[in-house]
C-alpha cells in the first residue's frame, strides 16, 4: 500500500490546476499498474477545484482501463474536507459519463459550437 500525500507530489497547498493534477494522476497510475493500493491523502490542502480533480482522478477514467469496483477497492481517499466530497462525486460521475461516450458527446459538442456540416 503506497501512501501519496497530495502536497507533497503537487509542492503547494492548491490544488488548482490541471498541470498538478496530472503529477497526482501519473503517481496514481504507476503505483496502480504496479500492484499497489493507493491512499490518496489531502492533509493540508485547502483548495480544490474540478480541473485539479478532473486531471488527477478524472483521468483514471479515460481508457477504461479500470473499472470502479477496482478503483473504489484501490485508490483510497484520505483527509477529504466533507465540504469537498460532493465535488469528488460530481468529477467522477462526469467522468465515468464522458468516457464511456466520449465520441457522441464530442460530436455533440462540436455540433454545438460549430454547428452540424
Amino acid at each position: 500500500m503506497i501512501h501519496l500525500k497530495v502536497k507533497d507530489v503537487i509542492g503547494t497547498n492548491l490544488a488548482v490546476s490541471t498541470e498538478n493534477g496530472e503529477k497526482v494522476y501519473k503517481e496514481i497510475e504507476k503505483n496502480l499498474n504496479q500492484g499497489e493500493t493507493v491512499i490518496l491523502d489531502f492533509y493540508d490542502i485547502s483548495l480544490i477545484i474540478t480541473a485539479f480533480l478532473n486531471a488527477a482522478i478524472g483521468s483514471l477514467f479515460r481508457d477504461q482501463k479500470y473499472t470502479t469496483k477496482f478503483l473504489n477497492e484501490n485508490v483510497l481517499l484520505k483527509n477529504i474536507d466533507s465540504s469537498d466530497t460532493q465535488l469528488f462525486i460530481e468529477v467522477i460521475n462526469r467522468a465515468k459519463e464522458y468516457f464511456a461516450n466520449k465520441d457522441f458527446i464530442d460530436k455533440n459538442n462540436q455540433d454545438s459550437i460549430y454547428g452540424k456540416d
